[in-house]
């Protein structure tokens, strides 16, 4: 199973962005997205796939550290 994780925009750079998941940053390709800086994107294999509103992105980062709890 593949599992995109949602992050937030920190810095952009020629089709390149920083993208912090937690406190840990990424450089991530964003060919597919046009993100904003403070954006959060949907990151599936190194690639932005989705810009996301932020209130949908917490819920996944919220759904995921549960997950990571149960473990």
């Amino acid at each position: 199973m593949c599992i995109a994780i949602p992050g937030r925009v920190m810095e952009l750079s020629d089709g390149k962005a920083k993208v912090d998941f937690n406190g840990n940053t990424v450089d991530v390709n964003t060919g597919l997205v046009e993100p904003k800086v403070g954006q959060y994107v949907l990151v599936h294999a190194g690639c932005a796939i989705e810009v996301m509103e932020q209130d949908k992105a917490q819920e996944l980062i919220e759904l995921f550290t549960e997950l990571e709890e149960l473990q």
